[in-house]
């Protein structure tokens, strides 16, 4: 299912999680989006176990929740909606935290291809639609351990 660029699953959401045998450690991390911080606890998908399940089957996830997904290096990558039952933006993010890329509402259950369009060290995954609703958009920054910034 790996390759270059990466394909997998789009990813659940926060201290520790358990889904279908996979446990996911939990953080914290804020976007800075108009003059906002916004905070949002995620789930960390930073092992390739981690990041083939992602928020596959979960039937919903809380409004300011989500899943980062951990390169460890700037690559393109590509994600799929398949086995993911409900929709999601995926902000495909810089080394630096800047966001460069916004998909916005990816269809469930597709095997449709999303890329990240450049090189990126993560993407986060929240709900479908909270991307607009909040604002976020390419040139915000994500700040989390991570990216060096928080």
């Amino acid at each position: 299912m790996f390759g270059v660029p990466f394909l997998l699953a789009a990813g659940s959401a926060c201290g520790q999680s358990e889904d279908d045998g996979v446990k996911f450690e939990r953080s914290s991390l804020v976007i800075v989006t108009g003059g906002r911080d916004i905070k949002f606890d995620i789930e960390m998908a930073d092992t390739e176990p981690r990041r083939e399940h992602g928020l596959m089957f979960r039937k919903q996830m809380g409004a300011y929740q989500g899943m980062l997904f951990d390169f460890f290096r700037e690559q393109p990558v590509s994600f799929w909606m398949k086995n993911t039952l409900i929709p999601l933006d995926m902000v495909f993010i810089a080394g630096d935290g800047t966001v460069r890329h916004v998909h916005a509402n990816a269809t469930p259950m597709s095997t449709d291809t999303i890329p990240s369009e450049s090189a990126v060290r993560a993407v986060l995954e929240i709900n479908g639609g909270t991307a607009r609703l909040l604002g976020i958009k390419p040139g915000d920054k994500v700040k989390h351990a991570i990216f060096g910034n928080a």
